[in-house]
């Protein structure tokens, strides 16, 4: 609370005093007095105490001793009423001028208009230089990849070159060989030839493109594996690791591919034709 004038805390004495003794005649507790005015037990204490420098400003002291007084059975409002609630001039004088003091010094601690400005410019700039640099950095950055892409290219084909030269150094002596060493090439028709043999182990493969309705039987590595009628437009695949026979009832309407090769006629338009597919042979 502010500080008070003599007059007041003489004031403030006497009503305290009175109301302590008021209380403790009609054996009230001061926690009742708190319920039942809503005033904070502490503030009442400190009132009764004559501990005036925690209680709030005068003017809610006097609004406490109304309330305080009409608990007890009293007339709060003329009890209030002799409690003056005058501040010291003097204070809020020297407080008004501390206070005018701060207003003057503080416009001193402002910064001039024409600061935020040049600030706001610089940044501007600094913001523009930000937009402008990053194009020549992606363009100086794309030069240069450009020139290691255009070195790694002349570079590259050296690795490349170690790796194959396996198939073609078997080559070069061919190339190079002397009249004398001609009959080396017959190993190479032998190295032509030699697929036969491991197509003898593969599988033999048939695809029967139909041309018109046909009825059909297929058999796989001896089991029936389709019998039935095969519509125009209708594409079939088989594959067989020793046999496959092929029956139609009209020959000339399967067009049949033997290991993904050209496609050609079964048989004559009409006409029921077997044929037998092998890995050794293409049909019979």
């Amino acid at each position: 609370m502010k500080l008070l004038n003599e007059a007041q805390v003489e004031q403030l004495k006497e009503i305290s005093n009175y109301l302590l003794q008021v209380r403790q005649e009609k054996s009230i507790r001061i926690e009742e007095v708190a319920a039942k005015t809503h005033i904070r037990l502490a503030f009442l204490k400190a009132l009764e105490a004559g501990e005036f420098e925690e209680l709030p400003e005068p003017v809610y002291v006097q609004g406490f001793i109304r309330r305080y007084a009409d608990v007890l059975g009293l007339d709060g409002a003329a009890l209030a009423n002799t409690f003056t609630v005058n501040i010291i001039p003097s204070e809020p004088n020297i407080s008004a001028n501390n206070e005018s003091q701060k207003l003057d010094i503080k416009p001193k601690i402002h910064i001039p208009l024409f600061v935020p400005y040049i600030l706001l410019l610089v940044l501007a700039s600094i913001g523009l230089i930000y937009v402008l640099n990053p194009k020549l950095i992606v363009e100086s950055f794309a030069k240069q990849l450009n020139r290691v892409s255009i070195s790694q290219q002349k570079t590259a084909p050296s690795p490349v070159s170690s790796s194959p030269p396996v198939a073609p150094v078997t080559q070069q002596p061919n190339s190079v060989t002397t009249p004398q060493q001609e009959t080396l090439p017959s190993p190479t028709p032998s190295l032509a030839t030699a697929p036969p043999p491991s197509t003898i182990n593969q599988n033999v493969e048939v695809t029967l493109d139909l041309q018109d309705t046909s009825w059909l039987r297929v058999k796989v590595d001896g089991k029936t594996e389709f019998e039935g009628d095969l519509k125009k437009g209708e594409r079939r695949t088989w594959t067989a690791k020793k046999q496959l026979i092929v029956r139609a009832g009209n020959a000339g309407a399967v067009l049949i591919s033997v290991n993904k090769q050209q496609a050609t006629p079964l048989g004559n338009q009409g006409a029921v034709k077997e044929v037998t597919f092998t890995p050794e042979v293409n049909g019979q």
